[in-house]
């Protein structure tokens, strides 16, 4: 099975605390920045874990007020 890749936008001051925070849930998922003018994100999540992560980004949207924008 391969990792479902997603795009999404956030504030450029952001990125590091998203990445670091989704990264430290060990295997789920991987950030990788596409455009860091645009704070254009690549999230790569692992399969069996889709659910997990955009309800981790969700309630980091939520709980956090981190502006997370998915992108097509």
């Amino acid at each position: 099975m391969q990792c479902e890749r997603r795009l999404f936008r956030v504030n450029r001051e952001e990125i590091g605390y998203l990445r670091f925070t989704l990264e430290s849930y060990d295997g789920m998922a991987v950030v990788a920045t596409r455009d860091p003018f645009a704070a254009l994100i690549e999230i790569s999540i692992a399969p069996g874990y889709k659910a997990t992560v955009l309800e981790l980004l969700a309630s980091l949207a939520e709980e956090e007020g981190l502006n997370i924008e998915k992108r097509e």
